[in-house]
């Protein structure tokens, strides 16, 4: 029997490019997943882990999940109550936040203690959107960057990012005129700002160490 990894639709995100890269790598890694995207409560509750895409604005992202019926209470039971691996992208890793700061103030899910906030890179001359190849600083050891090489380089597309309120769940981060969060987490949830699913065979690696990620 297939293990499920549910890929959240709520209307926000590459969802061809993100199942299709998932695929690949729980085919590469034959750890036996069925990708399934979703916009159910009863799929995420039964999953065996769970991918929050989202691309745009955090309150845009965030109301479109609460007008799921049952979806963030069935988030809250599978990622915070029973433990379920989790991965946020993107926007998806913002939403984690206490509260985004984007048109207003909007509340997130709260899981990590933290804040987004509009980019401000100290050199002018740096462009707003965050748009590239960035190379990522390992900050502490973590299933997810195994068999990363030094200086990796993933895909950026944001203009916000998350600063938290606890440095030691910051995993990896990146420079763009200043230090700027890439890989957050704590306990069975983490979440990446660049797009693994368009990260090449980075991102190929990551997303085959979150599949067979035991936390």
């Amino acid at each position: 029997m297939a293990k499920i990894v549910a890929l959240i639709d709520y209307g926000s995100g590459n969802l061809r490019s993100a199942e299709k890269a998932l695929a690949r790598a729980a085919r590469e890694g034959a750890t036996g997943h069925e990708i399934i995207v979703t916009d159910k409560p009863e799929m995420v509750a039964s999953a065996e882990r769970i991918v929050l895409p989202g691309v745009g604005a955090f309150a845009d992202c965030m109301n479109g999940l609460s007008k799921l019926p049952g979806m963030t209470d069935a988030l809250n039971d599978a990622v915070i109550a029973k433990g379920r691996p989790f991965l946020g992208i993107c926007v998806g890793m913002q939403l984690m936040a206490r509260v985004g700061r984007e048109f207003g103030d909007t509340p997130g899910l709260g899981w990590i203690k933290g804040e987004v906030v509009r980019l401000t890179p100290s050199d002018p001359w740096l462009k707003i959107p965050h748009m590239g190849w960035n190379a990522l600083e390992v900050l502490r050891s973590h299933a997810l960057t195994e068999n990363l090489a030094p200086g990796a380089h993933a895909y950026f597309v944001h203009s916000f990012e998350m600063r938290t309120a606890d440095p030691a769940q910051i995993i990896a981060r990146t420079d763009y005129g200043g230090p700027v969060t890439a890989i957050v987490g704590r306990d069975n949830i983490v979440g990446t700002q660049f797009h693994p699913e368009k990260s090449q065979a980075v991102g190929l690696t990551l997303l085959g160490n979150f599949l067979k990620w035991r936390p």
